[in-house]
């Protein structure tokens, strides 16, 4: 993915955000884009107990 397609993507999903709950669902966003970010750096690499904190933290900032 491009910078500039990786952008769009970004402002596309923040745009999708309505009013009551913008900080939510923008918490929710960020913290999917760092799992996705982990799941994806290195083959070699396991993140395992980091996505799992992050999937706890995205279960906490739902129950908000």
């Amino acid at each position: 993915m491009t910078p500039k397609e990786k952008a769009e993507e970004l402002f596309d999903k923040f745009l999708r955000v309505e009013y009551p709950w913008p900080a939510k669902d923008c918490a929710l966003i960020a913290v999917d884009e760092q799992i996705e970010l982990l799941l994806n750096l290195s083959p070699y690499i396991a993140f395992a107990e980091q996505v799992k904190y992050l999937q706890e933290v995205k279960e906490e900032i739902q129950k908000l």
